[in-house]
């Protein structure tokens, strides 16, 4: 039993020589590759993320692309060691695509709302602070996810809209431009002075340092109603100030009218009774 034990002791030992003759030194050089590699893609990512700062590019998209790039570049890496060493990637790669496309088809939603996601921090149709209109609601953007974009209404309302719906809708951005056109329009009677009326609309908006004189204000006579001659009034304020030139003017304009004179109608009808004979 001793000879039988040492021979294939014998016969281990040279079987381990082959092995360590057949596989070191692509072991050696399979974890030399590993190590330089993985070196190469750390330098590579923070390259990407420098370059990403310097162009002011949104953080939250900034890391979620290095991120990427790094776990992309890696999994690489470790499908090119492995086939360094002899192992069959054929079958470990097809597995993978697999199980990638029953994930993808299980996530549906999400990787449309993770596209979306990625789509409106490239584009940047909004960014945090804005008031926007999209799917339906209004509000100003709290944060921006690579999910979901979180609204806050002007009554503290939270609203979370999915990004695959908001990047393929119509979004309006209130706060993009710096300036805004605030739009008015005030009924006087058919007995009333037009010239008046508009004289007092003219001073009250010259008044108000809100108004900007760039593009000049804009006061007309717009339509004849059934019950009212309607004065359109388009004045151009800083977008922070609309609400507040559009609530003012519109109360300044109704006590002037009054204490002027000028009559502001309201819809009426008359009602004639026949006595049957």
């Amino acid at each position: 039993m001793e000879d039988i034990s040492t021979e294939q002791m014998a016969g281990y030992m040279d079987r381990a020589v082959e092995l360590a003759m057949a596989y070191g030194p692509k072991l050696l050089l399979a974890i030399v590759v590993l190590f330089i590699g993985l070196w190469i893609i750390n330098r590579f990512v923070r390259l990407i993320s420098a370059g990403m700062e310097k162009s002011n590019t949104e953080p939250t998209l900034a890391r979620f692309l290095c991120n990427l790039t790094s776990v992309g570049l890696k999994a690489l890496l470790l499908i090119s060691v492995a086939s360094m060493i002899g192992i069959e990637t054929t079958s470990f790669i097809a597995v993978l695509g697999a199980a990638g496309l029953a994930v993808g088809l299980a996530l549906q939603g999400s990787l449309a709302n993770f596209a979306g996601g990625v789509l409106v921090l490239l584009f940047r149709p909004y960014k945090v602070g804005d008031f926007v209109e999209a799917q339906g609601v209004t509000g100003t953007v709290n944060a921006i996810q690579i999910f979901n974009t979180i609204l806050k209404t002007p009554d503290n309302k939270v609203i979370i809209v999915p990004n695959g719906s908001i990047s393929n809708g119509i979004i309006t951005n209130f706060s993009m431009e710096a300036t805004r056109r605030v739009d008015f329009v005030f009924g006087i009677g058919y007995g009333d002075d037009i010239a008046k009326a508009k004289s007092i609309i003219e001073r009250l908006v010259k008044e108000d340092s809100r108004s900007l004189t760039d593009p000049a204000p804009l006061i007309v006579v717009s339509s004849l109603g059934d019950s009212s001659v309607n004065i359109t009034t388009r004045v151009w304020v800083n977008a922070s100030d609309y609400w507040g030139l559009f609530f003012d003017l519109t109360e300044k304009v109704k006590l002037a009218f009054d204490q002027e004179g000028v009559s502001i109608p309201f819809p009426q009808r008359d009602v004639h009774l026949y006595q049957a004979s």
